[in-house]
């Protein structure tokens, strides 16, 4: 039999295919992260097609019951609203964009494509809003959150602790 001086090579495909890079500390693999993107991309385009279906038919006439105050309350909440959706919209058109290959992964982290921030609702306010009103705030904020911590995620600005040094943590302080 004869001996070899090479080592034997095995291809390996390209790690790229399968992982998303989020931060230094975390991974996501790449199929859950496009699948992510695609599903918060629906729930936000269905949540602005019910805010703007229900600012400019139903709302009206529930906003033209409300006194003068809590109608201009009423508008600049469906404003915030309306904003909030439109920056994550344009965030995760920004990360269909670093999937497809159209944008480096690095533009993403532009400041100009960062998730926009979000304008802040009074609470007191929105809980004198009408139901549907207040439901439609309410999804906006978290779906912002949500898509905040993504964003955050992906920039390297959340801390992620190992697993293992945590439980290490908790063993210590239990014993």
């Amino acid at each position: 039999m004869k001996q070899r001086d090479e080592p034997l090579k095995f291809p390996v495909p390209d790690a790229s295919r399968f992982w998303h890079p989020v931060s230094m500390n975390h991974v996501m693999p790449a199929r859950i992260h496009h699948h992510l993107i695609d599903t918060l991309y629906v729930e936000a385009m269905l949540l602005a097609d019910e805010a703007r279906g229900y600012f400019d038919a139903v709302g009206k006439s529930e906003r033209d019951g409300l006194d003068a105050l809590r109608r201009v309350s009423f508008s600049c909440e469906s404003l915030k609203v309306t904003t909030r959706l439109m920056h994550i919209i344009a965030w995760l058109l920004t990360q269909r964009a670093v999937m497809t290959g159209e944008l480096e992964p690095r533009d993403a982290l532009d400041p100009s494509r960062r998730l926009g921030t979000a304008p802040e609702s009074d609470m007191e306010v929105v809980h004198a809003m009408p139901e549907t009103a207040q439901q439609l705030i309410h999804s906006s904020m978290d779906l912002h959150r949500r898509v905040a911590r993504l964003d955050q995620a992906q920039a390297g600005e959340v801390a992620v602790e190992s697993p293992a040094r945590t439980m290490l943590a908790r063993l210590n302080h239990a014993l």
